[in-house]
């Protein structure tokens, strides 16, 4: 079985006083939930201060994005070495980053390699805008854009892959997939290509989440899906009420 794993992505809140307290509150109330892998995606300048905060729990750390350069004259970015040691995963295509800050699948194809020469492990986000989902493209976009984002990336690289399915269209407006349309859009269509890529033996270890308005009342109806794996969660990561109670719904869902 697939272990289920919950990324809280925190997008641009929480300062670092603020995000170190925040996780001095969550690990307690987390630490039950060891069949569930819970990861915490905090602003850069709060990184250090998380992982620090975490360190002796299960609770891992994950980067919201990379450069696939190891280092170099790119004023803003982090790189993948100098995220080694600090955090196991790294958020790469969010669709955010892909509409403000130039994401294309060529620079995911390039950041997912990056992070697993360093031993990161990327958490690879895809998903469909509005209009690309009213005229039928769902199944082509998703497609292509796990095609472009793991070209060049052997099956044996893929133990270390996490895929999320993020619709854009349901990302920070309260709409969000029913649990059988994501079903059918991530065992549909992202393990079908998968299976297409590496065979059926490697896609079927491959963990895939979905994002997007993930909620405590929606949860169970996401994780009771075959294919669903976990969720990234934006908002609903921000309490610590709330992000308890969705890692407690994934653990009974799947049974863990």
């Amino acid at each position: 079985m697939r272990k289920p794993i919950i990324a809280g992505n925190w997008k641009m809140y929480k300062t670092l006083p603020e995000s170190v307290a925040y996780v001095h509150e969550l690990a307690p109330r987390l630490a039950p939930f060891t069949g569930v892998e819970r990861v915490i995606c905090p602003t850069y300048i709060a990184l250090a201060g998380v992982a620090d905060a975490l360190r002796g729990t299960e609770l891992k750390v994950g980067a919201q994005s990379v450069h696939w350069e190891a280092q170099g004259a790119f004023t803003s970015q982090i790189s993948p070495a100098m995220l080694q040691g600090l955090v196991e995963y790294v958020i790469i295509g969010h669709s955010e980053c892909r509409a403000y800050l130039g994401e294309t699948d060529e620079t995911v194809n390039k950041k997912v390699k990056a992070a697993l020469a360093y031993a990161l492990k990327p958490i690879v986000a895809v998903g469909e805008s509005l209009q690309q989902n009213e005229a039928g493209q769902t199944a082509s976009v998703i497609g292509g854009q796990i095609r472009a984002a793991l070209e060049g990336v052997d099956a044996a690289n893929m133990a270390n892959i996490v895929l999320a399915y993020e619709p854009i269209w349901a990302i920070g407006t309260g709409k969000n997939a029913s649990g059988a349309v994501a079903q059918s859009v991530i065992g549909g269509t992202i393990r079908a290509t998968l299976i297409d890529l590496y065979g059926d033996a490697v896609a079927q270890t491959v963990r895939i989440q979905y994002g997007g308005s993930v909620k405590p009342e929606n949860m169970h109806e996401y994780m009771s899906q075959p294919d669903i794996d976990g969720a990234l969660v934006g908002g609903a990561s921000l309490k610590t009420n709330d992000f308890a109670a969705l890692i407690e719904a994934a653990a009974k869902a799947k049974g863990v």
